[in-house]
């Protein structure tokens, strides 16, 4: 992956060829699960099985109990994990654990800055489609239960045949600084009075992602800003995110108040680099999995080490 913004977002690395072509057969799964090269990755209660504190277990198709929901992942193309290049990987939702229930599981929101590109890619990509299966169990037109068609990537109507596709929902996340290149950052009303971060907000229908920037930002702290400049995106299956990030300015022809929304944002604070380093002990900032931190650690100019969480 090339050494730019994009490489540090831990969410968005990769080492998987999706093999798209694979998912239009229908028996795609049933052969899968029947190739010995097949390795599962079990999914339970949305963590992953582990085989060590930062790399993710796949298994023989026999080391697992029978799954809820098997979804085709594509094939490995890493040139650096246990697994050969090419090998199939079907993600295996479980409902019950069974003899892996004392086995090491691992949550993405914790590991996802530690995983290897393949493994950051495979449970990213496994999470986003198995909390979307999650939520369309049913037939928006008919009401009736779905069932899944093409290795897991959509959801069927009996009824109709009609075929649900995933959907993801685009989110803006930015960086705001002002005319002394401090940083905006947030407390949202649902964290800890101590925790800040950037702000964001959910595109709406019919607006581009540069308007999405200047209402959300206005929306929750009504400040004007001006020049929202795309610097990249990151997954972010909590339960279906894409989270996609930005900088902006404060438009220094509009006198603006710092005016927290007071329902998702209770405080706003602007930071000077020293004074974010001299708040590390008394702020929790966005862990290192987020994107969020990825933008704060680029306004900073290094890694920041401590205050996070």
């Amino acid at each position: 992956m090339p050494n730019t913004f994009l490489a540090r977002l831990p969410l968005s690395r990769y080492e998987v060829d999706r093999d798209y072509l694979t998912r239009d057969a229908e028996d795609a799964i049933p052969r899968l699960l029947s190739d010995p090269a097949t390795r599962l990755l079990p999914i339970f209660q949305g963590t992953a099985l582990l085989s060590g504190a930062a790399s993710l277990a796949l298994v023989p198709v026999t080391a697992v109990p029978p799954a809820e929901l098997y979804v085709y992942l594509g094939r490995s193309v890493s040139t650096t994990s246990p697994e050969p290049v090419g090998t199939p990987v079907v993600a295996a939702v479980l409902t019950d654990a069974g003899h892996l229930a004392e086995a090491d599981w691992g949550n993405l929101r914790q590991l996802g800055s530690r995983l290897s590109h393949r493994d950051a890619g495979l449970f990213t990509e496994a999470l986003g489609i198995v909390n979307w299966h999650a939520s369309h169990a049913f037939s928006p037109r008919t009401g009736v239960a779905t069932v899944p068609g093409k290795a897991g990537w959509v959801r069927v109507d009996p009824t109709t045949g009609n075929e649900i596709f995933p959907r993801t929902d685009a989110a803006i996340i930015v960086g705001i600084t002002d005319s002394h290149d401090r940083l905006l950052l947030g407390s949202n009303a649902l964290w800890e009075s101590n925790r800040f971060s950037l702000l964001a907000g959910f595109v709406e229908p019919g607006e581009s992602l540069e308007a999405a920037v200047v209402r959300e930002v206005f929306e929750e702290s009504g400040l004007n800003v001006i020049d929202p400049v795309y610097l990249g995106s990151q997954p972010w299956p909590f339960p279906a995110s894409l989270m996609l990030g930005f900088t902006a300015r404060l438009d220094p022809a509009i006198e603006s108040t710092l005016t927290p929304d007071g329902h998702e944002i209770l405080e706003l604070r602007w930071f000077s680099r020293d004074q974010l380093r001299d708040s590390l002990d008394s702020i929790l900032l966005p862990g290192p999995t987020s994107i969020a931190r990825s933008i704060i650690e680029r306004w900073y100019g290094e890694p920041i080490g401590d205050g996070t969480a």
